[in-house]
């Protein structure tokens, strides 16, 4: 069933596919469906329709919505060249100091979906999801046997409950349904939002539905069990978190926490999945089918003519993206004695050249950056996390082909086994705090140690790159890292840490920044880290860049704080941070009258809508407050 992802279209799409509305909804009246419920395959065929839109991947072609690299390149890890980029409060005012976007329809507004890593106001796949469990249950009684029918209504209720925990993420309060609206139901279909309680109440219950119903195996890269509890241990550690450093609601926090725990354990015992891959090949494989640290992955392939580009922007060549990698990040990446930089033995361990942080950090930092600075990144420091030991092998120079442009086919793991102990050793950290038991040295082994015991490839180890020592927890003080944000307890800040080198540019920071309420950490002002990058002999280093027209327009930062800007004359000073002169802060986001940074706010094309037939659909909450 490898063409599921790799194909990824269905003639569902056409048979039941309608123009834009509200919900953006199927027909239910066409002779096809009537007639389309007759067998299992058919169902199968309909919830395929599913799995490029969420399941990404690398995307098809130029496609880098939601994708790794090019779809997260908004938060505290990156920077760009001048001014930061903004949360769009200072667009004119009209609903307190910042106006909502005109519309959030899926692809209206790609800001938000960058901003916000979700969906847009789009209830195409609820309904979707609806349509196909109402058929099921009532056209398809005398044709499929108990366990199909349990099965294909947990796959649907799975596609649903991530649906609408991505909504959530987005929006908060969101309109639940249930069950299938009819085109006349004009109540229901222009329902006001329903309060994020009750609907992340509905999801619990359908992912602990499809945990308990949906099959073990239906297939090569098919949802089964394992993938449910995957996302299951992602989503319900987002809700338990936002929760507890939202809401503060300790009950809820524990019901959402003890279910992602829950998940997590559930592919921890069950032995088909292990950390057995160095870091790089998880991104540059050609193809991870067998692979023990995916759960799922994406499968590229140019003879069925689904290729990506994601490769290409790592290539040495490309320089398209507008960001690149902080200070901030740089300084997250822990020693490979175990210690934090301030701390740490190592030698030349406070030093933040690249050479340097090759040889000192934990073997994700040498395995996500090129190790000479390159002219081609906005910060002089290059990620090449998403492309082949091959790919980068050419420096740049006569790259083949499946490097370039659109003709990529190294796959994506969409959900790794690292992910969920990591979601696993943070949800009983989590717990640990609102009264479950200790997390021991062992729960500390079989998740952080196991991931920094990864096997490295031999082109580190010829950089002299080694294995980070693994975590004493007794070590895990409150001077074990004086950078640390004391609002943080120091274990769960480790955690935080582990995250951070993890997935760096895949989908995960924006995210945790705004599940921790933490986006305060993308103020330039309170931490100027984000707005410099690596230590630099830019003469020695990158010489190009020291030309009569960069006069005025290459920097460093000193360490005393100082800045120093290319004259034409003064390029042996020219060493330091590397921070261009037109670096700027973002304007402010914290406590900005009517703007909510940590939820979207709804198309005014939605809003008039709604009142244009007599309904109201309310703002989000903190928008034009």
């Amino acid at each position: 069933m490898k063409t599921k992802i790799l194909l990824l279209t269905s003639i569902v799409f056409i048979l039941f596919s309608s123009c834009e509305d509200v919900l953006d909804r199927p027909q239910l009246s066409s002779a096809n469906d009537d007639t389309y419920w007759v067998n299992e395959n058919n169902v199968r065929l309909f919830m395929n329709e599913y799995y490029p839109y969420l399941f990404v991947g690398y995307n098809t072609n130029w496609g880098t919505n939601y994708t790794p690299m090019t779809g997260y390149a908004f938060s505290d890890d990156v920077m760009t060249a001048v001014k930061q980029t903004n949360f769009d409060t200072s667009i004119p005012a009209s609903l307190g100091n910042a106006t909502p976007p005109t519309s959030t329809v899926y692809n209206d507004f790609p800001a938000w979906q960058a901003k916000y890593t979700g969906p847009t106001w789009n209830f195409y796949w609820v309904r979707k999801s609806n349509l196909m469990i109402d058929r099921v249950e009532k056209r398809m009684g005398s044709i499929l046997n108990e366990e199909q029918r349990d099965h294909w209504i947990g796959i649907a209720k799975f596609f649903r409950a991530m649906w609408y925990a991505n909504m959530v993420q987005v929006f908060g309060d969101v309109p639940y349904y249930d069950h299938l609206v009819l085109d006349t139901e004009l109540d229901e279909l222009y329902k006001d939002r329903t309060p994020r309680d009750k609907v992340m109440d509905a999801v619990y219950d359908d992912l602990k539905f499809a945990m308990e119903k949906v099959r073990l195996n239906d297939g090569e890269q098919s949802v089964n069990k394992y993938i449910v509890a995957g996302f299951a241990s992602r989503l319900m550690l987002i809700e338990g978190t936002w929760q507890k450093y939202h809401y503060n609601n300790t009950p809820r926090a524990q019901k959402f926490l003890e279910f992602s725990k829950e998940a997590s354990e559930f592919l921890m015992n069950s032995g088909k999945y292990d950390i057995v891959t160095d870091f790089r090949s998880l991104f540059g494989s050609e193809d991870l089918k067998g692979n023990k640290d995916c759960i799922l992955y994406r499968h590229y392939s140019s003879s069925k003519m689904v290729t990506h580009s994601v490769a290409t922007y790592s290539n040495l060549v490309m320089s398209e993206l507008s960001v690149g990698a902080n200070l901030s990040l740089l300084k997250s990446f822990i020693c490979n004695d175990g210690n934090v930089w301030q701390n740490s033995k190592a030698t030349n361990a406070d030093q933040f050249n690249l050479a340097n942080l090759v040889k000192t950090r934990d073997p994700r930092f040498e395995a996500t950056f090129y190790d000479k600075a390159r002219i081609q990144s906005k910060t002089a420091i290059y990620a090449c996390k998403f492309i082949s030991r091959e790919g980068t092998s050419y420096g740049g120079v006569n790259v083949p082909a499946k490097f370039t442009s659109t003709n990529n086919t190294n796959d994506y793991p969409i959900i790794r086994y690292s992910e969920i102990l990591l979601n696993w050793i943070e949800s009983k950290a989590e717990l640990a705090t609102l009264g479950g038991a200790a997390v021991t040295q062992s729960d500390i082994d079989m998740s952080i140690n196991k991931i920094r015991n990864r096997p490295l490839d031999a082109e580190a180890i010829s950089k002299g790159v080694t294995k980070t020592k693994a975590m004493v927890l007794g070590a895990i003080t409150d001077s074990y890292d004086p950078a640390r944000d004391t609002d943080v307890p120091p274990l769960i800040w480790e955690i935080r840490r582990e995250r951070r080198m993890e997935f760096f540019f895949e989908h995960s920071r924006i995210g945790d920044l705004r599940r921790w309420k933490k986006l305060s950490y993308m103020n330039g002002t309170k931490y100027p880290d984000i707005m410099r990058s690596i230590w630099i002999d830019i003469q020695s280093e990158l010489p190009e860049l020291l030309t009569p027209t960069n006069s005025g327009k290459v920097s460093v930062i000193k360490a005393d704080g100082t800045r120093v800007t290319y004259d034409g004359t003064n390029a042996a000073d020219m060493v330091g941070y590397f921070s261009p002169p037109t670096v700027a802060d973002r304007d402010p986001f914290e406590n900005v009258a009517g703007v909510n940074v940590y939820l979207a706010p709804i198309g005014l094309n939605q809003i008039n809508d709604y009142e244009s037939r007599g309904y109201t659909l309310t703002q989000t909450a903190g928008w034009g407050e």
